[in-house]
């Protein structure tokens, strides 16, 4: 027999009720503790987050580049790479720390990118589909370089940069492939990939090493969320080896079919 599955008007704690209950599942699971994880993470298929749109921050220097011949350009580094280094991790919170791992941008240079000033879609510096935005991942993470346009926008921002009054970047992503890693007593986030949204300067940068680099409590409860759903699973499979481990023995010693 399957294993229930939430239905669409449901909510967790009925569920969870008729999952405890359910006839297969005690025969199945007797062991209640064991029966609440998997039924735990049946609701999860359900109620996984959606993936949300995370920023982050970096106080790496941004300059304005100027060519003979040639516009103006904004150049910084929107995000730097893991390096083995406690410089270039960044902590989530108590006892957690993220690190956004080389080869973590390589499909979203492929995709189409805005360059903005801080995250806001009216103040529009480039874009990569239109030529006038370049990005680029080097050895040390992800590069931009922008051509602002010739407007009050654009020649404000170009002159903030220049004067040293806007002094970091940023972008916006969502995780599409991710990692937790426990070394000791920290939690470790591995950022393999991301779908990339926008990247530029920003009035406010605040990710340094061992300091917050996760501004929004919104993102913060993202990474939480995902880390327990990890969790959860982690201990269902756990389980489920356990169970499946334990029934070989006993048909092998001919004590059940």
């Amino acid at each position: 027999m399957p294993m229930p599955t939430p239905n669409d008007s449901e909510d967790k704690e009925t569920f969870m009720g008729r999952c405890m209950a359910d006839e297969t599942m005690i025969s199945e699971y007797p062991d209640g503790s064991q029966r609440y994880a998997i039924c735990q993470s049946q609701w999860g298929e359900k109620s996984m987050p959606q993936m949300k749109t995370e920023r982050r921050y970096t106080p790496e220097r941004l300059s304005v580049e100027r060519v003979k011949d040639q516009p103006p350009r904004i150049v910084g580094y929107a995000a730097v790479y893991y390096d083995g280094t406690e410089r270039t991790q960044y902590e989530l919170w108590d006892g957690a720390v993220e690190r956004i791992m080389p080869g973590a941008f390589d499909a979203a240079l492929a995709t189409d990118v805005r360059g903005l000033f801080n995250h806001d879609p009216n103040l529009i510096l480039g874009r990569t589909s239109a030529g006038t935005m370049g990005l680029t991942a080097d050895s040390r993470g992800l590069r931009y370089s922008i051509d602002a346009p010739d407007s009050p926008n654009g020649e404000n921002v170009r002159a903030a940069v220049e004067r040293g009054d806007v002094t970091g970047s940023s972008f916006s992503f969502i995780v599409n492939d991710v990692r937790w890693l426990k070394e000791e007593s920290l939690q470790v986030r591995e950022i393999l990939g991301v779908e990339l949204f926008d990247v530029g300067p920003v009035t406010f940068p605040a990710y340094s090493a061992t300091t917050a680099g996760v501004r929004a409590m919104g993102d913060l409860e993202t990474v939480k969320a995902e880390l327990a759903e990890i969790r959860i699973r982690e201990s269902s499979l756990a389980a489920e080896s356990r169970r499946r481990k334990i029934r070989a023995r006993l048909i092998e010693l001919g004590l059940t079919t």
